[in-house]
């Protein structure tokens, strides 16, 4: 053996032993997967990825994904040995420990280092065909003749489990019509999943399929060839198209009684079988958590590797920045994620001379902001001129125009949450995604994992009730808003006209570090006369007075969101008729009322007051936080029915008639 091969082998082996270290300590785990992919780990890492450990946000870094996630500590391990600085040897000894960078499976909120939070099977790989569209996207935008400033790749390690996954099947299907060539995925072929080998429910032939949907597929026949796995890589990035590259692996390497089976997957291998896989491979050293002196200097030259690959493009930009200042003092801006000066100014502000559906309101809005950022991009999934999410004279992202910045994500909800976290987390660019509210259940795994990385994915979701009348039950969402204020981080926003809509989007436009759903009416509603009501500034502190009783007391306050708000002030009116104060509360966020001063809360809803009503056209639940004990709840704890929706709207009791008939029982009247 060479004196490279052998470093090559000490080097793959101190991958191997570090996760079956870190998996025995903590008792916990999964080492198959380390074990297997090390090598071609080893080769990406060490010989193709550009990245710089001690800035690990580099603007034109390869990004790495590490879809097959419950092989954590492989990465771990990577970050560790190539020298980046939140990831030292204690952190790897802590692995799945409170408080730890080494969690069980990837968690980019945790570290800089982490390019997106992986585990659920299949969301990794979506994940980075959103990363291959955005920097697709950033050099379409930046780029000029001899001025790359953006080409980096997106490799990524993905396994069985992520290829049975539906999500991974649409974002496929996706990349490849978009030629997305960025691309470089590692199928871990190792035919070995928990219930063991995948010949039980995993048969289709998995080359063929990718070349069905246009990638560019090859074979590795055994994943502990380097000089194969190079090669493949080397054809990968030459090729125009995304490709996957089939390493056939064996799960749990080395392990004499446990290599190739499941039981090699997804617990440790115990202490006696891990003494006896270092035998087998070789390896002289007892105390774990051993890395050699030659194995970690070799690792450790990607620093000086990484640091003169991003001194070379600070150079090229300075180049880049003396041929096109504007350009350059833009992408400057974008990387720190500064918004241009004064963008809010481009909000549109609606007269009340018409009624507007809150889609409609929210599609002139997107346009109004849509010049003033050029981050802004995004579609919806087969429903644009129902969602209204096209930008007008903006161009259509497709393989001849990655400059466009209208999307059509196909009928792939789920592939479509998922490519929006891939967009965000190219952090200058803000991914919007629209389609109907009920089909939220379609893409709500990304949608929480956007709220666990904190990205600012922006979701559009129209037709949010009963509303939407004659396409019936099946498209009318009834608990899907509960099911979005269930999550933490998350922002939902039901704005009641369109002035709230315009609100609304700015607030999405603002916050940086969660992600915001809008629910938008498919049905028209009136637009508030803000010279008579209060101002729709009041959106920001999620609930506010939008008119207070006509009379000297306020007797009952009405509580609405949506669509349901005119009903609580045509309510209002006809109360006032008998004599009765009602105060009208449009509560479009539950999450940016709750965040208010305690004050502020209590000069909204008095505890003075106790006769309350919520009214909103979903389920009940959670609304007695905010009509108290003795407060009634109008909702719909039931599914709703086709027909026009002004029946549907009657027949279900969200009317002024019945609003009063509910507050004059409240009072006893």
């Amino acid at each position: 053996m060479s004196d490279q091969n052998f470093l090559d082998q000490l080097c793959i082996n101190t991958i191997r032993t570090l996760a079956m270290d870190g998996v025995q300590k903590a008792n916990s785990g999964h080492p198959g997967m380390p074990m297997g992919m090390a090598p071609a780990a080893y080769v990406v890492w060490t010989k193709f990825m550009r990245h710089n450990p001690k800035h690990p946000g580099w603007e034109n870094r390869d990004r790495f994904v590490l879809s097959a996630g419950h092989g954590s500590m492989l990465l771990y391990s990577l970050l560790y040995l190539t020298g980046y600085d939140d990831y030292s040897l204690e952190q790897l000894q802590q692995f799945r420990q409170w408080g730890s960078l080494t969690p069980g499976h990837p968690e980019s909120e945790l570290s800089h280092a982490i390019e997106t939070t992986t585990g659920p099977l299949g969301q990794g790989f979506a994940n980075g065909v959103g990363l291959a569209i955005g920097a697709e996207y950033l050099a379409a935008y930046f780029n000029r003749p001899d001025h790359d400033l953006f080409d980096y790749h997106i490799y990524a390690i993905v396994s069985d489990g992520d290829l049975m996954e539906g999500v991974a099947s649409e974002a496929a299907s996706m990349a490849g019509h978009l030629k997305l060539g960025r691309l470089i995925y590692l199928y871990d072929d190792n035919h070995i999943s928990i219930d063991g080998n995948t010949k039980i429910a995993f048969t289709e032939d998995r080359a063929k399929r990718f070349e069905a949907y246009g990638w560019h597929v090859q074979t590795v026949v055994d994943a502990n060839d380097l000089v194969a796995i190079e090669q493949a890589i080397i054809a990968a990035q030459k090729d125009p198209r995304p490709s996957i590259i089939c390493v056939k692996s064996v799960i749990g390497y080395g392990s004499p009684n446990r290599a190739g089976t499941s039981k090699a997957h997804g617990e440790p291998l115990g202490a006696e079988e891990v003494k006896l896989t270092k035998l087998n491979l070789g390896w002289p050293y007892e105390e774990p958590f051993t890395v050699p002196a030659d194995a970690l200097t070799h690792f450790r030259a990607c620093v000086d590797r990484g640091a003169k690959a991003e001194a070379d493009w600070k150079a090229k930009f300075e180049a880049y920045a003396a041929a096109h200042p504007e350009l350059a003092a833009q992408c400057t801006d974008w990387v720190q994620g500064k918004l241009p000066t004064g963008w809010q100014s481009a909000m549109p502000v609606f007269p009340p001379d018409k009624p507007m559906a809150t889609r409609e309101a929210s599609g002139k809005v997107l346009n109004a902001f849509a010049d003033a950022l050029p981050m802004l991009i995004g579609g919806s999934a087969d429903l644009r001129p129902s969602n209204n999410t096209f930008l007008e004279g903006k161009g259509e992202y497709q393989p001849d125009n990655y400059a466009g910045r209208n999307f059509h994500f196909g009928v792939r909800e789920h592939a479509m949450g998922s490519v929006m976290n891939g967009i965000a987390l190219t952090r200058p660019l803000i991914p919007f995604g629209g389609t109907f509210m009920v089909f939220y259940d379609y893409m709500r795994p990304p949608v929480r994992l956007a709220a666990m990385m904190g990205l600012q994915t922006i979701y559009v979701y129209t037709h949010d009730s009963i509303g939407l009348g004659e396409d019936g039950p099946t498209h009318q969402p009834v608990e899907q808003i509960s099911g979005l204020r269930s999550l933490p981080n998350l922002t939902l926003l039901r704005p009641a006209d369109a002035n709230e809509t315009a609100v609304a989007w700015r607030i999405a436009l603002e916050s940086r570090h969660n992600p915001t759903a809008l629910a938008l009416t498919r049905q028209k509603l009136p637009v508030f006369d803000r010279t008579k009501y209060a101002s729709a500034e009041g959106t920001t502190k999620g609930a506010y007075v939008l008119s207070d009783s006509p009379t000297s007391k306020v007797e009952v306050i009405l509580i609405a969101t949506g669509s349901e708000v005119s009903v609580a002030i045509e309510a209002q009116d006809k109360l006032a008729d008998e004599g009765i104060g009602a105060r009208v509360v449009s509560m479009p966020s539950w999450e940016l009322f709750d965040a208010q001063p305690a004050d502020y809360r209590e000069s909204v809803l008095p505890t003075t007051v106790s006769a309350r009503i919520s009214i909103e056209a979903g389920l009940t639940f959670g609304w007695s936080k905010y009509v108290g004990e003795k407060g009634i709840s109008i909702g719909l704890d039931r599914f709703g029915a086709s027909a026009p929706y002004q029946t549907l709207m009657d027949q279900f009791g969200f009317t002024a008639r019945n609003a009063v008939t509910t507050a004059k029982k409240l009072l006893g009247k």
